[in-house]
């Protein structure tokens, strides 16, 4: 298995620089990868990797959803609720009732299969949207009408409602009769429970952060640990109660974000560092679930049922942005970015084929399909047209996440040394603020003549002191200064 991790890092990096060469998502770049080094490619990749594969997955997208957690503000949820609701299950209807009617006259299968096909197709990829969203936020694009934040939590309900669909359409397929009312009505019971369990466990973690002074990467490891029990116990309790424990993953970098900021920005860059590992498993691995040859099997008449849902879909979704204040074309862009098919195509495709149904293998066929098609149209929809459309803001924060990332700043709660004098310091405040451009004072400006700086206080590291007890400096940080690293390192020990 050793030597598979090998080929998913050399090759998956080697797929992402080139398409980022020539201007495409890097995620496309390493689905190909996937594609051919996988099982139904050149067979490069070990059985026991493909056996673990499905875990691998889970914590690369808890991880990518948990940086979506910590990123979403409550007055950027505000903004964007209504509509986020509406987009988790009208665009979907819209696009299971086209799937199954098309499927039935083009492919020859019976309504409730064509049900099941609806329900596999109509599910957006979180591990094809929520990235690019966090990049797009990280660089402040769309953050004035927060077209990214609603894009992230609509994508995510959207699973829930679609994956709660299939398993009622199964469980009749494969018990005769079934209680659909008591099914739907389990959508809201497990969104609601998933997210009061994830703000539970957030509020849990951040009273022991804020007790004990445990070092960035221990968090950082413990929030990842916790979000991974919240999945097992979705499994645990489903006989009984059903959890979105995804949402309950973001749910938690929300509550730490709101309790804390220096906590969830210290969090939140680990994890993006992380994500650098997560990113080549889940793609590339994702990409080792296509079979080309089944794709190729579901054919033209496949193909057109996907176009056809696709079209109701990007229907839905427009009608479900009625009334919101996004001009046309970001209206457009929300209807490209609820195109791509991915995670959930791979994880759920082939079920109806292992539970005995007769158009099984016409279902996984263009379950398949669908994420060949859609996963690279998407992503690269997403990304040139996002570009052009996004906003930039007047006062984004994410112009603060370009400042930090620029000087390589530090959060309140790590140690650093500085270089000259050795002695180490920690880091007890930090704000951000907007100083005057001309003289670098902090005031209260027009936007036009303001640039954004961070303030860092500094105590004297001392075990027999509490913190902000002795000698403390501090100073502003803008585009204007030296680089951290320059005259500092940051301790990151245990």
């Amino acid at each position: 298995m050793a030597f598979s991790i090998a080929i998913i890092i050399i090759i998956g990096l080697s797929g992402d620089y080139l398409f980022k060469q020539i201007k495409l998502p890097g995620l496309v770049g390493m689905l190909l990868v996937g594609i051919c080094v996988g099982p139904f490619g050149f067979h490069l990749l070990a059985p026991e990797m493909l056996t673990v594969s499905a875990d691998f997955r889970k914590i690369a997208l808890i991880i990518i959803l948990l940086r979506s957690g910590f990123e979403l503000r409550r007055d950027a949820l505000h903004q964007v609720g209504r509509a986020a609701l509406i987009m988790s299950c009208l665009p979907a209807v819209f696009e299971i009732i086209a799937v199954m009617v098309s499927s039935v006259w083009l492919l020859k299968i019976t309504w409730l299969e064509a049900a099941l096909l609806g329900t596999i197709l109509a599910a957006v990829s979180p591990a094809v949207v929520v990235p690019l969203m966090i990049e797009f936020m990280d660089r402040g694009r769309g953050a004035k009408k927060g077209i990214p934040t609603l894009l992230l939590g609509a994508s995510s309900l959207d699973d829930v409602f679609v994956i709660v669909l299939f398993t009622v359409f199964l469980g009749i397929g494969q018990e005769g009769e079934i209680h659909i009312l008591s099914k739907l009505a389990q959508i809201p019971v497990s969104v609601i429970s998933g997210i009061l369990i994830g703000l539970f466990s957030g509020y849990v973690l951040y009273r022991l952060f804020s007790r004990f002074d445990w070092r960035p990467p221990k968090r950082t490891l413990i929030v990842i640990g916790f979000s991974i029990l919240l999945t097992q116990l979705e499994v645990i309790s489903e006989p009984y109660l059903p959890i979105a424990s995804l949402l309950g993953v973001m749910a938690l970098g929300f509550i730490i974000l709101e309790k804390s900021e220096p906590i969830a920005h210290i969090i939140s860059q680990k994890l993006k560092k992380l994500w650098v590992f997560a990113e080549l498993l889940l793609f590339v691995l994702v990409g080792a679930q296509v079979n080309i040859q089944v794709a190729w099997k579901a054919g033209l008449a496949g193909t057109v049922v996907i176009l056809i849902g696709l079209v109701f879909r990007s229907l839905g979704t427009w009608l479900s942005l009625y009334k919101t204040p996004f001009t046309r074309m970001e209206k457009i862009f929300c209807v490209v970015a609820y195109v791509p098919k991915a995670t959930v195509q791979a994880a759920i495709g082939a079920v109806p084929l292992a539970a005995g149904f007769a158009g099984g293998e016409v279902i996984l066929a263009v379950a398949v399909l669908s994420i060949i098609i859609t996963a690279p149209l998407g992503a690269i929809g997403i990304k040139i047209l996002g570009e052009r459309i996004l906003d930039h803001g007047s006062q984004s924060l994410y112009y603060f996440k370009e400042l930090r990332k620029k000087l390589e700043l530090p959060h309140a709660g790590e140690r650093v040394r500085h270089k000259k004098s050795g002695k180490v310091w920690k880091i007890i405040e930090e704000k951000e603020v907007w100083l005057d451009k001309a003289t670098g004072n902090f005031q209260t400006l027009s936007s036009d003549r303001q640039i954004p700086a961070i303030y860092i206080r500094y105590w004297r590291d001392s075990r027999q002191k509490k913190n902000g007890r002795g000698k403390t400096i501090s100073q502003y940080y803008s585009n204007q200064s030296a680089s951290f690293n320059d005259n500092w390192e940051i301790l990151y020990d245990w």
